[in-house]
């Protein structure tokens, strides 16, 4: 199945599909540091371009004619990391995203985004074209730490049919999730040369220390080391040495979002943190072309006997195996 990748960043959904054994034929992003990166891992062409100029965008990815187009329209006015204000312009890239879409008309869509992008009315405007373009919806909240990423990171998924019914895909990815979290020791083993570690909270009042026996929390675009005076948060483990703790390093943060250690990253501190928070973590991109693939081979997994004829609702909450 050929793919275009819309809003690439450095390239997590791009690897994670092309895991799954998809062809990702090009990608578009406006970012050139994300754009350098992307060229250094990847052979097939990575386009410069602002996707708000939705005529030439169209033409530019037409010429693909891609089965799928995916994509993560930057996320930070949606975010608890920003503002949450989608008055600030990037939410309207949804918006284009949703254009492109239903422009071009490609079999499917995969369209991903920060868990708060459920509550905004942007979501629900772009749900009711994809609806009105003929897609079949299936819509998902995904802990990524049960999709094989040593990550407690949920992210929304809004997947497009085109000419189908609504939640075919909900048994499979249902079925496919891992019954436990997988910790980072799970992923890396001792890689890390490490037990715990340092995570810069928002507040204080939130707990700095993890250890790799369970998931990481998110990894943002931030990274910093332990202020002096941090003292331990009651929820921290107990008995911590503070003088050996230490953050996770860049590239340490990009093995938590699965890149693996033959992605080659360079550049600025400050641009690869973001871009590593930012990127969507590539097994969990794999995960979702996992599923795409298996629909399209074995049809959907009922998981009621009045599924199809059931409108198409939002989740409320991260998908489980057993809820």
């Amino acid at each position: 199945m050929k793919c275009v990748d819309l809003f690439a960043g450095c390239g997590g959904l791009s690897l994670g599909f092309e895991k799954a054994g998809f062809n990702v034929a090009a990608a578009f992003e406006y970012w050139e540091p994300s754009i350098e990166i992307y060229k250094q891992n990847f052979t097939h062409p990575i386009f410069q371009q602002d996707l708000t100029n939705e005529k030439e965008s169209i033409k530019k990815i037409k010429a693909y004619s891609p089965d799928l187009i995916m994509g993560g329209p930057p996320c930070q006015d949606f975010s608890s990391a920003g503002k949450r204000d989608v008055t600030q312009g990037r939410a309207d890239l949804t918006y284009h995203f949703a254009n492109i879409v239903c422009s071009i008309k490609p079999e499917w869509f995969v369209m991903e985004n920060v868990e708060q992008i459920k509550k905004s009315h942007i979501l629900s405007d772009v749900v009711k074209q994809f609806e009105k373009t003929g897609y079949g919806l299936t819509s998902v909240i995904l802990d990524a730490s049960f999709c094989g990423v040593p990550q407690s990171r949920t992210r929304f998924f809004l997947i497009g049919h085109l000419n189908d019914s609504h939640n075919q895909l909900n048994g499979i990815l249902k079925k496919n999730l891992s019954e436990k979290q997988m910790t980072i020791r799970d992923y890396l083993g001792n890689k890390l040369g490490l037990e715990v570690y340092y995570r810069h909270p928002r507040n204080y009042n939130r707990r700095g220390v993890f250890t790799i026996d369970e998931p990481s929390p998110t990894v943002r675009g931030v990274n910093r080391p332990v202020p002096k005076g941090y003292k331990l948060n009651t929820c921290d483990p107990k008995n911590v040495d503070l003088s050996n703790v230490r953050p996770l390093t860049t590239i340490e943060r990009s093995y938590i979002q699965t890149f693996p250690s033959e992605f080659k990253f360079s550049g600025t501190k400050t641009n690869l943190e973001q871009m590593i928070g930012n990127a969507v973590p590539v097994n969990l991109g794999t995960f979702i072309a996992n599923a795409i693939k298996e629909y399209c081979k074995n049809g959907a997994i009922k998981t009621s006997l009045f599924e199809e004829s059931l409108p198409f609702e939002l989740p409320n909450k991260a998908l489980n195996r057993t809820g």
